[in-house]
């Protein structure tokens, strides 16, 4: 059964100019370096097998870039483009870093600013809130719960971190200081 050897790589002087950059930069990102030395690998005329081996990879890691180098070859990416993370697949976000922005100022407000009769928020009632201001059509209190507590935001306990407890009295409580002992 004969073996497919791997496609050629073709790489110009200036993207590979770019790579050696890259693969010497002490502050680039390791994944990005691991890439660009498996594309200088593969432009040499390595095989999957030899790359994997002093890369310290899978060969199947090794066939991945040289497929994504050769798809994006076309494309005006520059070389260090091309080695980045492909878009993951999912849902874009649902609120914007505005609209959470929005959610944590409401939360520092005392309630009684929004005519609310309550001392402190709840999520529900912060949910209920953005929604009744136009903020976002719907949020779950579940949700908001979860944007509070990922900001370490904790609406319940303003009093405590907004305002400080009193101290009553600034003097000493005792009337005999180490001076007057000496």
């Amino acid at each position: 059964m004969p073996r497919m050897t791997a496609a050629p790589i073709s790489v110009s002087q200036a993207e590979r100019t770019e790579l050696e950059k890259l693969v010497r930069r002490p502050s680039a990102p390791q994944q990005l370096v691991k890439r660009a030395q498996i594309i200088l690998r593969a432009a040499r005329g390595e095989s999957h097998g030899q790359i994997s081996r002093e890369l310290g990879i899978t060969k199947d890691t090794s066939r991945l870039w040289r497929r994504r180098w050769l798809a994006l070859q076309e494309s005006e990416l520059s070389a260090t483009e091309r080695l980045k993370d492909a878009a993951r697949p999912g849902t874009p976000a649902k609120f914007s870093l505005e609209q959470i922005t929005q959610l944590y100022a409401l939360a520092c407000d005392p309630p009684e600013q929004y005519g609310r009769p309550i001392s402190h928020w709840s999520a529900k009632d912060l949910a209920q809130e953005m929604v009744k201001q136009g903020i976002v059509a719907s949020i779950s209190q579940r949700h908001v719960g979860r944007l509070l507590e990922e900001a370490e935001l904790k609406p319940h306990q303003t009093r405590y971190w907004l305002h400080p407890p009193r101290t009553h009295s600034l003097r000493p409580k005792s009337k005999t200081s180490v001076r007057s002992m000496l």
